[in-house]
């Protein structure tokens, strides 16, 4: 019997509030067709950042070349550098002109995992994709990616639909790496977590 091929997520799953995409992001599969070959990881760890009011948001201070993708349609990807060595992978969601975005904090790598293991190769595997740095690393994804269409089905990096994961298995809590950012911003609890023992035993 021939099984069901994954399928992409469409646009009208991103076009929803940044809070209900980023905890729905938990189970799916982000995947990147590398040179002919399937790299992916189920998503683990995603926060969110959402308006010009947000104070550990980008767009906090407008629109600018660097944050214009975010103004835009739900459903690309915003990627950016930070701390002059690491590129970090998030997701526009939202409608247009109301800029808000999830950050993609971590995975479960599943497939292509002989590539993985060489790009962190100076780490144990449980930390190969364990933050948004590594991440891009591990499945080569940089500047050019930033702006990409997720849901166009010609596009080599996206989201696959995965498996649901139950809302006992969610953590949630504050974002990371807002030390400097005023409450109630650096304390607000926009970020969810599902173990990486729930993923590997979903099905």
């Amino acid at each position: 019997m021939l099984m069901s091929q994954p399928q992409r997520l469409t646009r009208s799953f991103y076009d929803r509030p940044a809070l209900e995409v980023a905890r729905n992001l938990l189970g799916k599969r982000l995947v990147h067709i590398d040179d002919g070959r399937r790299i992916a990881g189920v998503i683990i760890e995603a926060e969110a950042y959402g308006g010009e009011e947000d104070l550990g948001c980008h767009c906090r201070v407008g629109r600018t070349p660097r944050t214009l993708v975010m103004y835009g349609p739900p459903g690309h990807a915003y990627v950016y550098f930070t701390y002059g060595m690491h590129w970090m992978l998030n997701f526009v969601v939202e409608a247009p002109d109301n800029p808000a975005a999830i950050l993609i904090r971590a995975v479960h790598p599943v497939e292509g995992v002989d590539i993985i293991a060489e790009r962190r190769v100076s780490q144990p595997a449980v930390h190969w994709t364990d933050g948004p740095g590594k991440i891009c690393q591990a499945l080569n994804i940089d500047k050019r990616y930033n702006g990409i269409d997720l849901c166009d089905e010609k596009t080599p990096l996206f989201v696959e639909k995965g498996e649901a994961v139950p809302d006992s298995s969610v953590t949630i809590g504050p974002r990371v790496g807002l030390n400097t950012v005023p409450e109630p911003w650096k304390s607000i609890p926009w970020r969810f977590k599902v173990p990486r023992y729930e993923v590997l035993h979903a099905s």
